[in-house]
């Protein structure tokens, strides 16, 4: 017994075991693309005569078979090869015809090898086309009773068409299937072009063509990985948006299992992480994959489609790694150089088997000679033959006679005297005069490098034309900037609504024309029984900050508050914000449009406050604390301002106070504010906001009154005064509801209860004093009050 220490031991034995793996098991050949089991069930079923035009096997017998003369290991490992090489999802041209179930893109397994059935396909016996002309090296089975070839002919490229997997230790593999017609061009373009670099051959090669299609993202990721053999790939599912609020996914990327991925997108439903979907179905068949996802409005499935994108598996990234054996060493190879492979591969097939046949021809040729000579001296011959006591005798006398080789004389001696008798010297020199031609040709293509490029590319044109076909999956071209959220969404002038009830809806511009003032409006609806409170402009990629009566901020993207027509009913903000228990929306707004603004905060008793801005609009958070309120005290108003400006304030009964905001000073997010005005029994703030020098305040009543003031009619009165009044409560005009800033360029969109909507311009309203009533501008009811005034500037 020898003595070795543990570690040595060790470290042999597993280097022993890494180099079995990565050899013998996980990491395919250069040559013809395949693991040692892959080329193991293919040979066998070869040497059953199991081929595409005849009976299909059991596949039982081809899996015993392949183990009992080449693979000594399971029998479940064997017939998982054998399966996967049948599956038309799993390669870009399957290599096995199967019958039976064997799986689905749904992770199903297959059934028992006792039940399924399989054959050859055309191609894959093209894979072996030639090897009994001494074409590829063989080496003795397991046992040393039989013989197995090392690596296939492989007229097929099969390791850049079906690609290829596999984890050995400490090295994967990972390549990608490619399309077949393009790969021949660029092999085409090879062989005459040794010295092109890998570009040049992008002209040719798109992308990697997966078997179920989908969509590739053709960029440096890619490039990389054919400039160097390491990269990855992004591969999209194929949608279809044109079904009214339903998202159509009709391909899925490479490797993902269907079922796994329609349950991930309901579980993402049911969470509400996508909170827009309401129903998703299976609806595939024999006929290709349908995956119906119904959305709940039709404008925001691109929205919907982009989270898919983000949350599932319908957008994957697959790693590439072009790792083979190039004679036993596991390699690295870009594109060019597993192109150059295959040329080399090939030509030294086409050079073995050149040879083999050249020797074939020359001894028929050999034999054929001495037949004629046989032929020329029949009577002779046949005097010869009766003459001799035996077949030694008999040998003995043609040679020296006629000089004629062992081959020539067994041959002679081996064929019936009757049919040498009846041969025809013209047909045996017709067939001479051939080989003779053949052997020629022969010797030009062994000696011709050129000859043998001319053979490959008959060849490989051939199989172009035999097995290419359309390319499947897609390709879209993508720069070195990522896709985004917006990169799916246009970015549309919108006005965003918000209702008292905490409804809020995105309406396109344009569906508000502009009308001349005191007109009546287009009809518009949030929902019965509730009212607009504001309305702010946007566009649809605008991020959009949500105030609540507590005091927090919520954010989102104007996108994603679904668009609506102006007569559709709003969604509650609580759908896409965390709020709590009697937490609404009272403001919405867009973000400063610089860094250095402060917040100005009014709440309903008076308070204001002044705080920075930045600190709030970065914060990734959503739903932080920006004051702290008194008991029964809200938020009713924000804005927004650079510098120190006048802030107007107004109050349900009319009184207005403007003050300088350097009269607040500028405390933390999660302070308390100072009194902004003063206010009288069972009055409080109904609006805020900052105004400019060279700004109108347009004061509103709610029955369609409105006057536009200079702010300079205005006094400037000190912070927690009582105010003046700017607008009394009449019969005709009704009570003040909202004061806005306007200049002369902008435009005025004004809401009605009864849901009817006005837009005009700011300078068709007369500039008055700050004590008149103002003029009509919006025809209403008598049952009917303005709710909401927005400004398009």
């Amino acid at each position: 017994m020898e003595k070795r220490a543990v570690e040595v031991e060790i470290r042999k034995s597993y280097l022993e075991y890494a180099m079995s793996v990565i050899v013998s098991r996980a990491i395919p050949d250069v040559r013809d693309g395949l693991k040692p089991v892959q080329r193991r069930v293919l040979y066998s079923m070869r040497e059953l005569g199991v081929t595409h035009d005849k009976p299909y096997k059991k596949c039982a017998r081809i899996v015993g078979e392949t183990m009992g003369k080449y693979h000594p290991h399971g029998d479940m490992a064997i017939y998982d090869a054998l399966v996967r090489m049948a599956q038309d999802f799993s390669l870009r041209y399957p290599l096995i015809d199967g019958q039976g179930n064997f799986g689905s893109i749904d992770g199903d397994s297959p059934a028992a090898m006792r039940y399924t059935e399989a054959r050859l396909t055309q191609i894959a016996e093209d894979m072996m086309d030639d090897i009994d002309e001494n074409t590829v090296p063989f080496r003795l089975n397991f046992d040393g009773t039989l013989s197995e070839p090392e690596y296939l002919p492989a007229k097929i490229p099969n390791l850049l068409v079906n690609g290829s997997s596999g984890i050995a230790v400490g090295m994967a593999t990972n390549m990608v299937p490619h399309n077949l017609t393009e790969i021949s061009d660029a092999i085409l373009y090879e062989v005459d072009h040794r010295d092109a670099p890998v570009d040049d051959l992008l002209k040719y090669v798109k992308g990697p063509d997966f078997p179920g299609g989908g969509i590739i993202f053709y960029g440096k990721e890619l490039i990389d990985a054919y400039r160097s053999g390491r990269g990855k790939v992004i591969v999209q599912g194929e949608v279809d948006l044109s079904e009214d609020r339903r998202i159509i996914i009709k391909s899925i990327p490479y490797g993902v299992n269907k079922a796994d991925l329609v349950q991930s997108i309901a579980d993402l439903a049911k969470n509400e992480i996508i909170k827009d979907i309401t129903d998703i179905k299976d609806e595939s068949d024999r006929n290709g994959i349908r995956i119906v996802v119904r959305v709940r409005d039709d404008d925001i499935k691109s929205l919907v489609l982009n989270q898919l994108y983000e949350h599932t598996a319908l957008e994957s990234s697959i790693g590439i790694i072009n790792l083979v054996l190039v004679g036993n060493q596991p390699k690295l190879m870009n594109l060019k150089e597993l192109i150059d492979s295959f040329i080399d591969h090939r030509l030294d097939v086409i050079l073995r088997r050149s040879q083999y046949r050249l020797d074939k021809k020359k001894e028929r040729l050999d034999v054929l000679t001495g037949i004629l000579t046989a032929i020329e001296n029949i009577d002779r011959v046949v005097e010869i033959l009766k003459s001799s006591r035996d077949a030694d005798q008999a040998g003995n006398l043609l040679r020296k006679e006629f000089e004629l080789n062992d081959r020539q004389i067994k041959a002679i001696l081996e064929m019936r005297l009757q049919r040498l008798v009846n041969m025809e010297q013209e047909s045996v020199r017709t067939e001479i005069s051939q080989l003779e031609a053949d052997i020629k040709d022969l010797e030009e293509t062994i000696l011709s490098e050129e000859k043998r490029i001319k053979v490959f590319k008959s060849e490989m044109e051939e199989i172009k034309r035999k097995y290419g076909d359309k390319r499947r999956s897609k390709i879209k071209f993508r720069g070195v900037t990522e896709r985004t959220t917006e990169d799916l969404i246009p970015n549309e002038e919108s006005l965003l609504m918000l209702s008292y009830g905490g409804l809020v809806k995105r309406v396109q511009a344009d569906e508000y024309r502009s009308q001349r003032r005191g007109g009546k409006g287009v009809s518009t609806s949030m929902k019965t029984a509730d009212s607009i409170k504001s309305m702010i402009h946007c566009f649809s990629h605008d991020t959009i900050y949500y105030f609540t009566n507590t005091g927090r901020v919520f954010k989102s993207k104007a996108y994603e508050i679904p668009k609506k027509s102006r007569t559709s009913l709003g969604v509650s903000a609580a759908a896409f914000l965390k709020l709590s228990n009697g937490e609404r929306v009272t403001e919405i707004m867009k973000a400063p449009p610089e860094k250095g603004y402060y917040l100005i905060l009014v709440t309903r008793d008076g308070s204001v406050k002044k705080t920075a801005a930045d600190p709030v609009f970065d914060s990734k958070s959503s739903g932080i604390k920006i004051i702290t309120l008194d008991e029964g005290d809200e938020l009713v108003s924000v804005s927004y301002t650079a510098k120190d400006q006048n802030i107007f304030v107004l109050s349900s009964k009319g009184k207005a106070s403007v003050f300088n905001t350097s009269e607040i000073r500028e405390t933390g997010r999660t302070s308390m504010g100072v009194r902004s005005m003063r206010l009288n029994e069972g009055d409080q703030i109904l609006t805020a906001f900052v105004v400019n020098e060279d700004e109108d305040i347009l004061s509103i009543s709610e029955k369609g009154y409105g006057k536009r003031t200079s702010i300079s009619e205005f006094p400037i009165h000190h912070r927690g005064s009582s105010g003046v009044m700017v607008y009394r409560d009449t019969e005709r005009t009704g009570k003040v509801s909202h004061a806005i800033p306007v200049s002369s360029d902008d435009e005025v969109i004004l809401v009605s209860m009864n849901e009817k909507t006005i837009r005009i311009k700011a300078s068709e309203i007369p500039e008055t004093s700050r004590v008149t009533s103002g003029v009509k501008l919006m025809d209403i009811d008598d049952d009917d009050r303005i709710i909401a005034a927005a400004v398009i500037k």
